[in-house]
């Protein structure tokens, strides 16, 4: 009996390491695509694209004309042109409040929003290079309840 307890105890251990060594391989994947981005874009950050409750670690980058969001997994990029409106928040859509440390950008193209999580001191640099604006004038933020 202490033998079948040894041995799953030895595998929660084993799958616990797995776990962080396949985080922290993927940090170490998404700095090399935040260096090699780097060259040609004005501004790169580490930031968590939510998708509706789940967090992905992405590079979120900026060109002249287009934002990039990737890693290991996902190749994703929007032309600047067809993003629409451009808000700051200290909310997510789903009305989850985030950390005071954290903001969120979201994106709205066509209808559909993204958002990007980041950290403030790096929000305050995505403001200045991709100002907030918005399609309504005048016509307030709504935010989720």
């Amino acid at each position: 009996m202490t033998q079948d307890v040894a041995i799953l105890a030895g595998i929660a251990v084993l799958v616990v390491l797995v776990v962080i060594f396949f985080k922290v391989r993927q940090k170490d994947l998404i700095g090399a695509m935040i260096q090699k981005r780097q060259a040609d874009a004005k501004l790169v950050s580490r930031a968590d694209y939510m998708e509706g409750m789940e967090k992905i670690p992405v590079a979120l980058s900026l060109t002249a004309d287009t934002l990039y969001y990737e890693n290991p997994d996902l190749e994703a990029s929007f032309e600047l042109s067809r993003i629409d409106e451009v808000e700051y928040d200290d909310e997510l859509a789903t009305g989850r409040m985030l950390d005071h440390d954290r903001r969120v950008m979201r994106l709205r193209s066509h209808g559909t929003a993204f958002e990007f999580v980041l950290e403030k001191p790096e929000t305050q640099k995505w403001m200045a290079a991709l100002p907030p604006r918005t399609t309504t004038t005048g016509a307030p933020t709504a935010h989720a309840v």
